[in-house]
């Protein structure tokens, strides 16, 4: 019997891990990831906003856990990995999803370049080493970077960012060679313009106009269309994609005028 559209995208008896889960584009994935089935760990540096989506998750018949977790440090991977195998039996998803930084002069301290590629790239690669010896045991998983536009953009001041984003996005297509043959999909998405906090923070109106121009559906992205790009390609209807980076953006870029 062929499967059906239900089952291609359900994520029955999978469990997830989502960095940067209390908010924003992660909470949107974590609750999604929830809502197909899947038990989900939820890791934030800000445990409260973690624990109200996993009281939201059990509220609607859900598995799910709240971990506090800066991904700079390695002693709270490492806490977030074996908080997930002691409740929930094992890890078959990690989506990379916590990560930050942004526009920075040429004349930053070095420290600033180095934290971008801690947070947005060393982070990754350490969970992925964590996590990948649970997906095998599993019989395989998949992993999701969420990167950003900007790791193929260029544009001032975007130096350390840009190139983090850029090395999180051929993290990914190298890693699905190195875990492919255990059974692990590696993915990334590069998300445009996404209505965030961290967005609304510094979107004047005439910098949402100068998106919109640069985007051909009109309209900026929700973390909603980042959860289900997530979703699809974590799910079995994706079970012959790997090593590669999806744009979800409206169709625009951010090279803007």
């Amino acid at each position: 019997m062929a499967t059906g559209v239900h089952e291609l995208l359900a994520l029955t008896d999978q469990v997830a891990i989502v960095t940067g889960g209390g908010a924003g584009i992660g909470r949107a994935i974590a609750s999604r990831f929830a809502m197909a089935g899947a038990a989900v760990v939820i890791g934030d540096r800000d445990l409260p906003a973690a624990r109200s989506l996993a009281d939201e998750v059990a509220g609607m018949g859900g598995r799910a856990i709240a971990v506090a977790c800066d991904v700079t440090r390695e002693e709270d991977l490492d806490e977030m990995v074996q908080a997930a195998v002691g409740r929930f039996g094992g890890v078959t998803i990690l989506v990379n999803n916590a990560g930050g930084g942004g526009p920075k002069p040429f004349d930053m301290p070095m420290a600033d370049f180095v934290r971008a590629f801690e947070l947005n790239v060393f982070s990754m690669f350490r969970l992925c080493q964590l996590c990948a010896p649970h997906m095998k045991a599993a019989g395989g998983g998949a992993v999701l970077n969420i990167t950003s536009m900007a790791g193929e953009n260029r544009n001032v001041r975007m130096a350390s960012y840009g190139a983090s984003k850029a090395a999180a996005n051929h993290l990914a297509r190298n890693l699905a060679f190195d875990l492919g043959p255990l059974g692990v999909r590696v993915n990334a998405i590069a998300p445009g313009a996404i209505r965030t906090q961290a967005l609304a923070s510094v979107l004047t109106p005439e910098a949402e106009r100068a998106m919109l121009r640069h985007t051909p559906l009109g309209r900026l992205g929700e973390p909603e269309d980042i959860a289900n790009a997530a979703l699809f390609l974590c799910s079995p209807a994706a079970s012959w994609i790997s090593g590669q980076v999806l744009t979800v953006s409206g169709g625009g870029v951010q090279e803007l005028d």
